[in-house]
């Protein structure tokens, strides 16, 4: 039997031996082998080592800048070196740290009246800082609102830049683990109405856990303007709907079975009664028809959305910007923990 490439994600390939499974992941001359036989990946190894000149690196410890520790315990993520390298280069490894990315008593804008800051230095920070949200979601709020200005940065701007490092500084070391559990998908989604002072615009966010810690977050300003902390949320729970049925077709196409509904929890009640109510009314009939695809979801049961309690929302991290106190409980729901106990080798 030959592989078969994954039509969700098409740099993944995927073999079936009976009840045993192979997974291959491609990064142009880069592979990465897993699946739940050692045997048949030894034997893959084999035979791809026949036919070309391959370099077998053994267990997986370091990936694209991503570091990877492996144990009984779990596998652990994160980018330690990378991001000492961006201190580094920006000329901040010596900095003092601070404990939030974005200061709760700064408000960001356009500053357009402001000595302009330099541009291509400000998008080379925000770039290197956007690839550290591979593993850091905790990040991923503050990163979101330095790139809105990288067409124009600001001198205010390269100070929330300045922020965002010094927050680095202290907490190079944080990661994702990952454990054995139930794996069940579920996700939370949540919004900030109008907090964006240059179009007035809400921030969507969400986070998917499979099992008991992340594997995909976004943060992200709405394309349109909400009336409401309604309209708000209902938006971004109709995006966070699109990430879950595409995630449900994905794990259900690797494991080669179906995957139950995924769970979707949202904290404002009037976003799910409107998710949940088939008609048009007036609360709804402004609103773009691609917005109501989580109604389609909801109704094929390939969702469902549940109330979760504000103080629960995992999401809320990546839609506003949170006090000090506030944002330590909520990186720690996250699932973002201190990995220094798992020792950096990598300094390229």
């Amino acid at each position: 039997m030959k592989f078969h490439r994954c039509s969700q994600e098409q740099a993944v390939y995927r073999r079936t031996f009976g009840t045993d499974v192979l997974l291959i992941g491609v990064y142009v001359d880069d592979l990465i082998v897993t699946g739940s036989n050692l045997k048949l990946i030894m034997e893959f190894k084999r035979g791809m080592a026949k036919h070309f000149e391959m370099l077998d690196l053994g267990k997986l410890t370091y990936y694209l800048g991503i570091e990877v520790s492996q144990s009984n315990d779990g596998i652990k993520i994160k980018q330690e070196a990378y991001a000492k390298k961006i201190l580094t280069e920006a000329g901040m490894i010596n900095c003092n740290p601070t404990s939030v990315p974005i200061d709760p008593n700064v408000e960001i804008s356009k500053f357009e009246d402001e000595e302009d800051f330099d541009a291509t230095r400000y998008r080379i920070i925000v770039g290197c800082l956007r690839y550290l949200l591979q593993t850091r979601p905790d990040l991923a709020f503050s990163v979101g609102v330095a790139s809105r200005y990288m067409q124009c940065p600001k001198q205010s701007h390269a100070a929330l830049i300045k922020q965002i490092l010094f927050y680095l500084k202290g907490t190079c070391s944080y990661g994702i683990t990952y454990t054995r559990g139930e794996n069940m998908l579920v996700g939370y989604s949540d919004s900030s109405h109008n907090i964006n002072p240059d179009d007035g615009r809400s921030t969507t966010g969400h986070v998917f856990y499979f099992g008991s810690s992340p594997f995909t977050w976004c943060s992200q300003k709405q394309s349109t303007v909400a009336l409401s902390s309604c309209e708000a949320e209902y938006m971004a729970a109709s995006a966070a709907a699109c990430q879950a049925v595409w995630l449900k077709e994905l794990i259900g196409e690797l494991f080669d079975k179906k995957i139950q509904a995924a769970v979707l929890s949202v904290d404002n009640t009037s976003a799910i009664a409107l998710a949940r109510n088939p008609v048009f009314h007036g609360r709804s009939k402004h609103i773009k028809s691609r917005f109501h695809y989580i109604r389609e979801c909801v109704d094929r049961e390939d969702i469902v959305v549940e109330h979760v309690s504000g103080i629960d929302q995992k999401a809320d991290i990546l839609t506003k910007v949170l006090g000090k106190i506030k944002f330590k409980e909520m990186t720690e729901k996250l699932g973002v923990k201190d990995l220094s106990d798992t020792s950096s080798k990598f300094q390229g």
